[in-house]
């Protein structure tokens, strides 16, 4: 048995049945979006250079021995706890220190929704409060900045290039939220360049996500985030999925993980500054319509004519349909979080809307700062 209690509100993808048809469930209430096209402030940018791109290999000998492995990499393994306060929830996650100046390697789910991000190291108990300098929604990574730190530890990056279907892995993270010294649980390599689908439990929002490790090993909620190890103690992966329920056969369950040299990729273009329409940088707008339209959880309905509120502000009211923004058709809560992708906070939308008795109605509605996206 792995240690320690799953956690109510811990954010992980489940992956709902195996094969080409994967389903998972990201977190929860979380809404999919795009990421903004502009730049952000020099002031969120961290200094120093690029990481290097994997290059370190395996000894051909090497075996995934679970205490070796994870006494050489556990150094540079940090647990990531969030305050997800519009929910009024709390998650766990992992991370990767990747540069020794604080730099954190995770995924986008370990901290979308947070309005509080904190990460212990966790071989000396440090703990840190941190932000968020960029995310890649569409491919569950993001980049943390740790708080008055320095000289940390940093994980050894495989060329994950060279990883083959047997090779034997380590997965390691904070299963359940438990904390403390990482669990570890072996396994090995399946298949390579799968594909799944991740879908938001509280939008029906979904994205896929490509070009993932499958590996025989049963990553649990909380290990999100973590590294996928091989038995030269590198990491080749970023844990991200595991298998519904977490029951599995003697043999374990099965896992998922983004490649650690696309990971890399996506990690110097927000170091970089640079932002796409995939690589969201700095905070991200919010449009404040209540709990229920958000980057955190809408709980509207789609309607052949727009996005149906279960919640209000900004103006409107439980029951009203979002037929526009700007002038764009919003037809269900990815192309609402999209249209307000494109903004920052303190940016004037114009929203167009019927309330419940059929009135049409429009209002220019200033942008707030939201939660991680």
């Amino acid at each position: 048995m792995r240690p320690g209690v799953v956690v109510a509100a811990i954010l992980a993808f489940v992956v709902l049945c195996a094969g080409g048809a994967t389903g998972l469930v990201l977190g929860v209430g979380h809404a999919l979006n795009k990421s903004p096209s502009g730049a952000t402030s020099a002031t969120q940018r961290p200094g120093g250079a690029a990481i290097p791109a994997p290059t370190a290999t395996p000894s051909p000998a090497a075996s995934a021995d679970a205490t070796s492995v994870a006494n050489a990499v556990n150094p540079a393994v940090v647990d990531v706890d969030t305050v997800l306060g519009y929910q009024n929830a709390r998650a766990a996650g992992t991370g990767i220190v990747i540069k020794s100046s604080g730099i954190v390697l995770t995924n986008n789910h370990v901290v979308s929704g947070a309005t509080t991000i904190t990460v212990t190291e966790v071989t000396d108990g440090r703990t840190f409060s941190a932000t968020v300098i960029g995310y890649d929604r569409s491919d569950d990574i993001a980049v943390l900045q740790l708080a008055g730190a320095s000289g940390l530890p940093t994980a050894t990056l495989a060329d994950s290039s060279t990883v083959n279907v047997g090779d034997p892995v380590v997965a390691i993270g904070n299963a359940g939220g438990a904390g403390g010294t990482p669990s570890t649980v072996t396994g090995q390599v399946t298949a390579l360049n799968q594909s799944i689908t991740a879908s938001d439990e509280g939008s029906g929002a979904s994205e896929q996500l490509t070009g993932l490790i499958q590996v025989a090993a049963a990553i649990e909620a909380g290990d999100s985030g973590g590294p996928l190890v091989n038995g030269s103690a590198q990491v080749i992966g970023i844990d991200t999925a595991a298998t519904a329920g977490f029951r599995y056969r003697a043999s374990g369950g099965q896992g998922f993980a983004i490649p650690i040299n696309a990971a890399v990729t996506i990690a110097n273009q927000i170091l970089g500054n640079q932002a796409s329409g995939k690589v969201h940088l700095g905070q991200t707008a919010f449009l404040g319509v209540g709990r229920d339209v958000s980057r955190y959880g809408y709980r509207g309905w789609r309607h052949p004519g727009g996005l149906r509120l279960a919640g209000r502000g900004a103006g409107l009211s439980g029951g009203d349909l979002i037929v526009s923004v700007d002038g764009q058709p919003v037809d269900s809560p990815n192309t609402l979080t999209s249209l307000l992708d494109t903004h920052h906070p303190g940016d004037r939308v114009t929203i167009d809307w019927t309330d419940r008795s059929g009135q049409s109605h429009s209002a220019a509605v200033a942008l707030a700062s939201g939660p991680v996206g």
